[in-house]
């Protein structure tokens, strides 16, 4: 029903109905409490239908499911907000890979949490953006409290006084905004020199063992490609990091650490790594993207030993934090360092605004529009406390120390080393990468189990990847199981 007359007026009766539509105002929580039901009702029918970690039957499978479900992406006249919701819903979930299901352990993708999903609801049916105030009043305060908090915790007490950090969609964002800030760090100083402030003269220093992204951001930004340390252990040795340093002398440099691989969850020797960086003059970043949440447990923050010295430090609350995403982080020890971002678009932040009082809120983001993820992570925190963030993580990583034990014991099976995360990397000792290969895919085919696989010390290796914290010892034994089954079937044994 249209709220407009076919004269060009507003009808009455027509905005009391089409009030329904809305989320948001004094209608809205009653016009999505029953839409909420349904939504919930389909989640429950597409995870009995589902039956495990994954959809059976692959690709073709799934895709055809949905083509059957969806129907005319766009009809001519529609099924109504309940039928929509029951079916799209449903068939989205029937085909998801659920990873809250124990078996389902191959990417850093982790289990929401009840509690954060349910403040995400509220921040989609409120709607405001953090790009001015007056679109985002007490969202953009709640921002800004849980930025500096989650910054003082990254740097801790001795230089939590300036400490900040910004959302971003995840790591991927978060690395591109560090370089982007090295940059323009040494931009000034150079400026503040007489120099001319040159800028592809910054050359980003990283290990083999860095994420993708950070290659990305380096190209984006105009930068040269990076100087990449070779990292035959899987980790950037600083004795190899001041070699190539070394031939970089007197040039402005980024050396990226990581705190966390994507393929083993390994965690740089950051304190060695930040000496060599100071001796060179070097700023660090370290993209801490899935370790850096065990800066919540006094118990295992020490693997993170020397983060607190980064110039700036990336983390995800979406990975080892159960958010759903996004949720990711930037943290800087001087939010002065954030002050290249600042930009001035009159009708978001005029100067006479800002200087009346009213919050700038256009330097915390390189992206206008952004929606409050901030208030999941805000509910969470409350909720949980740190001993309770702390409680999940120190769980989850004494799950993926159990797991390894296990793969240990079996005789089978090649362990790559010691999770030093939640990541166990492991392969058959007898057989090849086809082998490796086939299993994996075998088990997605049948639903069975999500692994992931990690090309590592030039072979192929399955990798499980924990972020459940509620998994049980059982969950852990059905993985080798399905694993040693999979492996019987492709060798004929």
């Amino acid at each position: 029903m249209s709220v407009f007359a076919l004269d060009g007026g507003l009808r009455a009766a027509d905005c009391d109905a089409d009030a329904g539509l809305l989320a948001g105002g004094a209608a809205g929580p009653a016009a999505l409490r029953p839409l909420l039901e349904t939504v919930v009702a389909a989640l429950e029918r597409g995870a009995v239908e589902r039956g495990g970690p994954l959809p059976r039957g692959g690709p073709e499978a799934v895709a055809g499911r949905v083509r059957a479900a969806a129907g005319p992406v766009l009809p001519e006249v529609g099924a109504g907000a309940a039928a929509a919701l029951d079916a799209l819903v449903g068939v989205v979930a029937q085909g998801a890979a659920d990873p809250a299901d124990p078996l389902c352990a191959a990417h850093l993708h982790c289990p929401p949490l009840a509690v954060a999903a349910a403040a995400d609801v509220a921040a989609s049916a409120l709607n405001p953006s953090l790009d001015s105030w007056d679109q985002a009043p007490a969202a953009s305060e709640v921002e800004a409290l849980v930025c500096r908090s989650l910054a003082r915790l990254v740097f801790g007490a001795g230089r939590a006084a300036g400490a900040d950090a910004l959302v971003t969609t995840g790591g991927t964002e978060a690395n591109q905004l560090a370089l982007l800030l090295a940059r323009e760090r040494f931009r000034e100083r150079s400026s503040g020199r007489g120099g001319a402030g040159g800028v592809r003269g910054v050359r980003v220093v990283c290990g083999a063992n860095a994420h993708h992204s950070v290659h990305r951001a380096a190209w984006l930004l105009g930068l040269e490609p990076p100087l990449v340390v070779p990292a035959p252990r899987g980790v950037l040795e600083p004795a190899a990091l001041e070699v190539a340093l070394r031939g970089v002398a007197g040039a402005p440099a980024l050396v990226v650490a990581t705190a966390g691989t994507t393929d083993a969850g390994a965690i740089d020797p950051l304190p060695g790594i930040g000496a060599v960086a100071r001796r060179y003059g070097a700023l660090l970043h370290v993209d801490a993207a899935y370790g850096g949440p065990l800066v919540f447990s006094e118990r295992l923050r020490g693997r993170l030993a020397g983060l607190e010295c980064a110039d700036s430090v990336t983390f995800d609350l979406h990975k080892l934090g159960w958010q759903p995403v996004a949720a990711g982080f930037l943290a800087v020890p001087d939010a002065g360092v954030l002050r290249p971002l600042g930009h001035c678009a009159d009708y978001l932040n005029a100067d006479d605004d800002t200087e009346a009082g009213l919050p700038d809120l256009l330097w915390r983001s390189l992206r206008t529009t952004r929606r409050p993820d901030v208030l999941k992570v805000a509910v969470t925190l409350r909720a949980l406390g740190r001993s309770g963030m702390a409680r999940l993580v120190e769980r989850t990583c004494a799950a993926a120390g159990e797991l390894a034990e296990l793969v240990r014991g079996e005789g089978r099976f090649v362990l790559y080393g010691e999770p030093e995360i939640s990541t166990v990397v492991f392969r058959p000792v007898v057989g090849d990468d086809a082998l490796v290969a086939g299993v994996r895919r075998r088990l997605l085919e049948r639903g069975q189990a999500v692994l992931g696989r990690a090309s590592l010390a030039g072979r192929l290796w399955w990798k499980v990847t924990l972020l459940n914290p509620l998994v049980r010892p059982s969950d852990l034994a059905a993985v080798v199981k399905l694993v040693e089954e999979a492996m019987e079937e492709g060798t004929g044994a």
